[in-house]
């Protein structure tokens, strides 16, 4: 789903029928500063993951991957070195997204957004860990996950990753 355009944005050049967006350099410096931060989605449901990843790339992130299983989580991470990774707690596999998010703090300092349906307090528990930056209820909004990152990308700085 295409975000609405701000009334601001929109040209309307003589004789074209439809809008042009136009530049606006604020909103420009604001994509590149949030299309630093690398994001990782583990999640084994390719509906909601290919939802997540269609808007926190059309919000301006740059995602490097989409995962089912916290194994290939984890080969990733120590590959593309993300910034914040969004992780569901059932997962496909032998680790679910607690444990997985906590192997991705301690071996790479890899903090998450835990969004997923099973956030009881024992999960919450385990996964104080990880130091989680948030935590999303399933089901929750494409608009509620893009500001929960946009609020996590402002306590993590982006790797150097060249």
């Amino acid at each position: 789903m295409l975000a609405p355009l701000k009334a601001s944005r929109l040209l309307r050049p003589l004789g074209l029928p439809f809008p042009v967006l136009a530049p606006h350099d604020s909103d420009a410096s604001h994509d590149q500063s949030r299309k630093s931060h690398r994001i990782l989605i583990i999640e084994d449901d390719l509906l909601i993951a290919s939802q997540i990843e269609a808007a926190l790339t059309e919000a301006g992130f740059d995602v490097i991957g989409v995962l089912t299983t916290g194994e290939e989580a984890l080969q990733q991470a120590e590959a593309e070195r993300p910034d914040l990774a969004i992780v569901d707690i059932r997962l496909a596999g032998d680790r679910d997204g607690v444990d997985t998010a906590v192997e991705l703090f301690r071996s790479h300092g890899i903090r998450c957004i835990f969004a997923s349906a099973y956030s009881d307090q024992e999960a919450r528990r385990r996964a104080e860990v990880a130091a989680p930056l948030g935590w999303l209820q399933k089901p929750y909004t494409m608009k509620a996950l893009t500001d929960i990152v946009r609020e996590a990308t402002q306590a993590i700085r982006p790797r150097n990753n060249s």
